[in-house]
């Protein structure tokens, strides 16, 4: 597929700089070549622009005094945001082939929109919804009375347990569960007893969950995750968490149960928080954070340990082990010097 720079401006808008000209992929700027369109969003990369042979460049404002007039630049206020939708416009989203498999199976009183796929091997329910233009993908497997909005895609071998509800242009890749039991469980003396999980998952408009994902249901309220959501792989969510509109979690993150995270927010690879706990929107926690308490106050929180050699960290760790024996010899300090002190001040009265 090959555009002309001319009709990818009038598609995605920003300004052409000099000669039209076709492009047939994206490519990365160190090894673009004259049929390539490429992109500049970080500035260390800068230099790069001196040799690269893109046929164009996406580019912000601040570079337009220094474009040469003999090469092609598209100029844009994002051009990390543009190059997505260029992306976009060279591998748009696959659409359905309507039609059931022969080897699929579908429970009593499903309902699937005449314009949805559903490929080899799925097991669908019953009493199961499904809106426009989905695509099931082989092997996935779709509780009973669960309900799907239009536009959804469900990868291979995802399980959307019983009762759970997706909505519009929902994504969920491979291997990944929505709607498991959470880990609901009460002790009975000499055994766990466990707490039927009754709620469900709901998750809202434009979410997309990353492969080898859990999301548990609700022991008896939903869990939710809320439009526009975007879950990295190999994240766990527990029964009753919520997650707000617009916030992305990257992968390896654990969420304890009844936790509920705000809108807008960002979660760094392999951050962990404890259950029961609110987390205020646009909060921004760093990679592998343990967020151990409520986070009132939006701003840019991470408790791990930089990055050090093992001889620093072995020197490190031989003072943390002492730590309460060196708060007691300062305060056992502390308490010497005010007594020093006291027949100073009293003279001094």
């Amino acid at each position: 597929m090959a555009y002309t720079l001319s009709h990818i401006v009038a598609r995605l808008g920003g300004v052409l700089e000099g000669a039209d000209r076709m492009v047939e992929r994206l490519a990365p700027l160190d090894v673009a070549g004259p049929a390539d369109i490429t992109f500049l969003s970080n500035p260390k990369y800068r230099k790069q622009l001196d040799t690269c042979a893109a046929g164009a460049v996406i580019v912000s404002p601040k570079l337009a005094a220094e474009l040469d007039p003999a090469r092609s630049w598209i100029v844009v206020d994002d051009p990390y945001l543009y190059f997505a939708q260029v992306a976009t416009l060279f591998h748009p989203p696959a659409q359905p082939q309507p039609g059931i498999h022969a080897t699929a199976v579908v429970g009593e009183g499903s309902a699937i929109a005449a314009s949805t796929e559903v490929r080899e091997h799925v097991s669908i329910g019953r009493a199961v919804v499904i809106g426009e233009r989905c695509i099931l993908h082989p092997g996935v497997v779709i509780g009973d009375g669960t309900v799907l909005g239009d536009d959804v895609v469900l990868y291979p071998n995802v399980s959307v347990y019983h009762g759970c509800l997706l909505g519009n242009r929902v994504a969920v890749h491979s291997g990944s569960v929505i709607g498991a039991d959470g880990f609901g469980l009460a002790w009975a003396k000499d055994h766990w007893f466990k707490i039927p999980q009754t709620g469900r998952v709901i998750i809202e408009d434009d979410v997309e969950v990353g492969a080898n994902t859990t999301i548990d249901r609700g022991a008896l309220a939903d869990t939710i995750i809320r439009r526009g959501a975007k879950i990295d792989n190999l994240v766990q969510i527990a029964h009753n968490v919520q997650i707000g509109e617009h916030t992305a979690i990257a992968g390896c993150v654990g969420i304890a149960g009844s936790t509920r995270i705000g809108a807008h927010c960002t979660v760094g690879g392999a951050a962990m928080f404890v259950g029961h706990i609110e987390v205020a929107d646009k909060t921004h926690i760093g990679g592998g954070t343990l967020v151990s308490k409520s986070i009132r106050q939006p701003d840019t929180y991470a408790s791990s340990y930089p990055l050090q050699t093992m001889k620093e960290w072995l020197g490190n760790a031989v003072h943390v082990r002492h730590l309460d024996d060196l708060a007691k010899r300062i305060k056992q300090l502390e308490r010497e010097i005010g007594k020093l002190k006291e027949p100073e001040d009293n003279a001094n009265d």
